[in-house]
């Protein structure tokens, strides 16, 4: 229950600091939004899972799962910046874009997820 209440935290979280609306965009078709959403959603949850499996208590769990949320959010603010137009490339619905958002975020999470093993 604890997993899916921090996957909702790190969903809302994760809209609220990127500059587009993802859900609006995903809702309208844009491709490139749920590539990258989906891509941080999931590499939240190898973290998630991979805690769920390694960690003792519920304390060890919520701290490996709150690092696991700002490594993500980390993740995507440098490498928007390095890339420097992810808005724009989201919001023209670029694939490619959003894929590669996408896998940064998966790369990210499975990284973590093994630091936890």
């Amino acid at each position: 229950m604890l997993a899916a209440v921090l996957l909702a935290v790190f969903f809302k979280a994760y809209t609220w600091m990127t500059p587009f609306d993802e859900v609006l965009l995903i809702r309208q078709g844009n491709f490139a939004a749920a590539l990258s959403l989906g891509g941080a959603l999931i590499g939240f949850s190898i973290t998630i899972g991979s805690a769920l499996v390694h960690t003792a208590d519920y304390r060890e769990f919520a701290a490996w799962a709150f690092g696991a949320m700002v490594v993500q959010m980390l993740s995507y603010a440098i490498a928007t910046r390095v890339l420097n137009m992810s808005k724009d490339q989201i919001e023209a619905n670029n694939a490619a874009f959003g894929g590669l958002l996408g896998a940064i975020s998966i790369s990210i999470g499975a990284i973590n997820g093994a630091c936890i093993s």
